[in-house]
């Protein structure tokens, strides 16, 4: 046996991160990809996973911590002689894990493979799980999943893939329970744990093909940024598990936007310029109030809805790296001023990378405006747990009848997209002309 000594590997743009969580004790015996500790960033967290398997023999780091790449985390014992080096390096390296039996599970996967079964009462369940435990099975990569070792433990003997669990623990950790929900949840479609959802097994549907697009010509390989990962991962959930229906409306701003006009210029001397979000996101809040059922979410069953008392409202910043929602809370108690303020801020740091996650937690309703690009209408993709999201496009002036004649009015496209299983067509059309209907005379966002 040999001590080692574990690095932190390269983390790309992380320095000088702080470590939130301690995943390990001295004395834990540590699989490969076991998590060792949690670091944050004001952009995100990440899990610094293990490159080879042993024991903990002294822990170098506590929460609080500060550290970059290169600083030692942990001393552990490991079989054989091992060069130190970094993780990274390491990690190029197939390393095996143990996977000891010790759990009721693993012991009937283990019994499986062992004693033939007769076809006449083997079941489907069976038949997959015991597929996933045969010695040419790729070996699933848990580096990006934030779940603990045990779990990480559970999840690959059963074969799931923790890249594709949503997690219900604190702040997002994978539990056990979660990995039980996505093997039962795999299974009721007739896929398999384990294989990439992005395969597209577990909706039945051939997996993207792989292209080498430079036999046509030459090309270049752009990774995706992290917050392009993040949210793709994110929408595509969204989008599977959430009926969508969009309703689309517009709503007449014209005197709206000439009382805005009218207070930047009084104000062009402090500097604060009022754009119309502002506006649209008092209105928003008026909606919520009216119709409470937008202002609620779904609990992790799909079985109760759980009503909000609180109005905090998302708005979509888009940023060089990616697309971020900074949370604006209780807007039903702050000014016009004192949201435009907060909206001027609340960008600089989305632009800065600035936002800390608790920055971007805690929405009712999201707002994605893209006015000052243009477009006509479009369908936004809700931002789960919350039920319903908000598309702004550009205004522009139309020929209005007044019922004597054409009058030009400049006419704001609303695009509202909401969940199904939780707001009905009707209710979805009474939304959006109420919003119409507030943002078309703001006097009644006083009443």
């Amino acid at each position: 046996m040999a001590i080692q000594e574990v690095l932190v590997p390269d983390i790309g743009s992380f320095k000088d991160v702080e470590i939130i969580e301690v995943l390990v004790s001295v004395g834990d015996t540590i699989a490969v990809e076991d998590s060792l500790i949690t670091i944050e960033s004001d952009k995100s967290s990440m899990e610094i996973p293990s490159p080879v398997a042993g024991v903990i023999k002294e822990l170098k780091v506590k929460v609080g911590d500060r550290i970059s790449e290169g600083s030692l985390v942990v001393m552990m014992e490991v079989a054989g002689i091992v060069e130190t080096q970094n993780l990274a390096s390491l990690q190029q390296q197939p390393v095996s894990a143990p996977t000891p039996t010790t759990t009721v599970e693993t012991q009937n996967l283990a019994s499986l493979q062992q004693q033939p079964v007769p076809i006449s009462t083997t079941t489907v369940e069976t038949q997959n799980l015991a597929s996933l435990r045969q010695p040419h099975s790729p070996k699933l990569d848990f580096s990006k999943a934030y779940a603990t070792p045990s779990v990480r433990k559970f999840a690959r003997e059963l074969g799931a893939d923790l890249n594709k669990v949503t997690g219900s623990g604190r702040k997002g950790r994978i539990t056990q329970d979660d990995v039980k929900a996505y093997i039962k949840d795999v299974m009721s479609m007739g896929g398999v744990p384990g294989k990439s959802a992005t395969s597209g097994n577990t909706l039945g549907v051939a997996p993207m093909p792989d292209i080498d697009f430079s036999q046509w010509g030459a090309i270049e390989t752009v990774p995706l940024s992290r917050i392009n990962k993040l949210t793709g991962e994110f929408l595509h959930r969204n989008w599977v598990h959430i009926p969508h229906v969009t309703q689309f409306d517009q709503a007449d701003i014209t005197d709206l936007e000439a009382f805005r006009k009218q207070l930047n210029e009084e104000n062009a001397k402090s500097g604060m310029k009022i754009t119309p979000l502002v506006f649209i996101m008092k209105a928003v809040v008026a909606g919520l109030k009216a119709y409470p059922r937008f202002n609620s979410s779904l609990d992790a069953k799909g079985e109760n809805l759980i009503r909000k008392s609180y109005y905090n409202i998302g708005v979509a910043v888009d940023t060089p790296d990616g697309l971020v929602v900074p949370v604006f809370r209780d807007v039903d108690k702050k000014s016009i001023m004192q949201l435009s303020e907060e909206l001027k801020e609340m960008s600089a740091k989305a632009r800065d990378k600035k936002l800390k996650p608790a920055d971007m937690q805690g929405g009712c309703f999201s707002i994605s405006s893209l006015g000052g690009i243009g477009g006509t209408k479009f369908t936004p993709i809700v931002n789960a747990p919350e039920v319903a999201i908000l598309g702004v496009s550009k205004s522009d002036i139309q020929p209005i009848w007044n019922g004597k004649e054409f009058a030009p009015r400049l006419m704001l496209p609303l695009s509202l997209s909401y969940d199904h299983r939780v707001i009905d067509g009707a209710d979805g059309a009474r939304f959006t002309t109420y919003l119409a209907k507030m943002l078309g005379d703001i006097r009644r966002l006083l009443v």
